[in-house]
């Protein structure tokens, strides 16, 4: 699958666009497919850890989730053993 990774703290310059493994849900998680996303401000600041005190929420030295977007909408696509709410093929934003 495509994200947009950026695995150090810096300008927009350090995000790519890269091909990252498909994650494989855990038991109370679900796995969708986006069909639309966004970078928001929230990201970007996470990105630039301008503000230091952001590193504790997001990795003190170099980035804990190095995937941006917290905004999506799209369609389960598998769901763990332990999800009730959803279920496949579920569209969810």
């Amino acid at each position: 699958m495509k994200a947009i990774v950026y695995s150090k703290y810096g300008p927009p310059d350090v995000a790519k666009l890269m091909e990252v493994p498909k994650p494989k849900p855990k038991d109370n998680e679900i796995l969708m497919k986006v069909f639309a996303s966004t970078v928001n401000r929230t990201d970007a600041g996470f990105r630039s850890a301008e503000y230091f005190v952001s590193r504790f929420f997001s990795g003190l030295f170099r980035p804990k989730y190095q995937i941006l977007g917290c905004e999506f909408s799209g369609i389960v696509e598998e769901t763990g053993k332990d999800v009730t709410t959803f279920k496949k093929g579920d569209h969810v934003f």
